[in-house]
């Protein structure tokens, strides 16, 4: 049997990779993990209670594209956050996770040809992985963009050639951006939904990290397209409970958009998508109903984020994030940096090589390490004062 040649180059997956890279290594002391983006605060406590209210509803197949409670309630809530307007019934449609619907929303709307070419679908770099697959499931053709600090970490897309923009189908964008924590701008979603416009392709607004900021709320997408009178069909805006409320378990997120694009990715779904149990549905409402455990968690974070930065404020090239739980540290060498930490000091981080691609400029993440800021405040302080020790302090 053989693996299709359009995967035939994709690299190993990132933990299994780190895997490789430090597992056969002893740890320098007690373990800290740093790695995966999975948060560790309490999810709200409601949750199981109204799992369990709702229980019965496991002996029913659930609604493919969302019960109208759910629905009624993320509608509910992009009023409350971006003060947009959106139709339960023709513009939401809840996901299985948010990921599934960055996948196959390429599959449902990328055509096979564009004015005469295999399309273009536009990628930050780095960026989170299933960006590249879908474009390689849908047969089309990855432009990785990378996003540098002097962009502030968001892509460039308009620097682009004519040819390249004309062909694109669908550009990828993550803001709050992962592994950066970087915050599109006002003028930046306006100008890039513009150049949509001017080029006709969608845009995917990978927003699951909207919810964990410092000060400011993270302007959204919607919001933007909205005020400037966008056609609603360019845009499709992804979210998710996992970030927002410590619940990556329940595997509840939505994709909101215009009718014509729900329309077709509800129809794909119809026959291969992998509805949320009703119980499940019914609390992941509540979880968008209520804003007060999203204030708690968003608090727990900001004393990590002013953690980092007495511990990194001094160092050169260090950039606060402005949102998200990542760090994204400089290096000489990504990999040769968390071999270091994880021999010297116990502390597992992932090179930022590994969720990015090198391209015929530059190799944009291969002078950094992710570290993920969701342990506890005390482990968070052992394993960031033991990687500064480590990497940039002269003995």
């Amino acid at each position: 049997m053989q693996f299709p040649e359009r995967f035939s180059n994709l690299p190993e997956y990132a933990f299994p990779r780190l895997r490789a890279l430090l597992d056969h290594h002893p740890a320098g002391g007690e373990v800290v993990h740093m790695t995966i983006g999975e948060p560790k605060h309490k999810f709200p406590a409601f949750i199981t209670d109204t799992i369990t209210q709702h229980a019965t509803g496991f002996n029913k197949y659930p609604p493919n594209q969302g019960c109208p409670e759910l629905l009624g309630s993320i509608t509910g809530w992009l009023k409350r956050r971006y003060d947009v307007a959106m139709d339960a019934n023709t513009q939401i449609m809840a996901l299985n996770g948010s990921r599934e619907g960055l996948f196959n929303s390429c599959l449902a709307l990328c055509p096979e040809h564009k004015n005469g070419h295999i399309p273009n679908v536009l990628i930050p770099n780095p960026f989170y992985q299933v960006y590249a697959v879908a474009t390689l499931a849908a047969n089309a053709t990855p432009v990785f963009v990378s996003a540098h600090q002097q962009n502030g970490f968001m892509p460039d897309y308009a620097s682009l050639g004519e040819e390249t923009l004309n062909n694109t189908a669908i550009a990828y964008i993550c803001s709050p951006s992962n592994p950066q924590g970087a915050v599109a701008s006002y003028d930046y979603w306006a100008d890039l939904i513009r150049l949509a416009e001017k080029h006709d392709f969608y845009i995917f607004a990978d927003e699951c990290y909207s919810e964990i900021y410092r000060t400011t709320p993270p302007v959204g997408v919607l919001q933007v397209a909205n005020e400037i009178g966008a056609d609603p069909e360019r845009i499709l805006a992804f979210h998710s409970l996992s970030k927002r409320s410590n619940l990556p378990g329940l595997r509840s997120g939505f994709v909101a958009g215009g009718p014509k694009s729900l329309v077709k990715l509800k129809q794909l779904r119809d026959y291969a998508g992998a509805p949320l149990p009703l119980p499940l549905q019914m609390a992941a409402a509540a979880a968008w109903d209520d804003e007060n455990h999203v204030i708690e968690n968003r608090a727990a974070y900001a004393k990590k984020y002013a953690i980092a930065d007495q511990v990194f404020g001094n160092i050169k090239g260090y950039s606060s994030p402005e949102a998200g739980f990542f760090l994204w540290l400089p290096v000489e060498d990504g990999e040769a940096a968390a071999l270091k930490i994880w021999q010297t000091t116990g502390v597992r981080v992932l090179p930022g090589e590994y969720l990015a691609r090198p391209t015929i400029k530059d190799d944009p993440a291969k002078g950094y390490i992710r570290v993920a800021l969701v342990a506890p405040e005390q482990e968070i302080t052992r394993g960031l004062k033991a990687i500064r020790a480590c990497l940039y302090e002269v003995v």
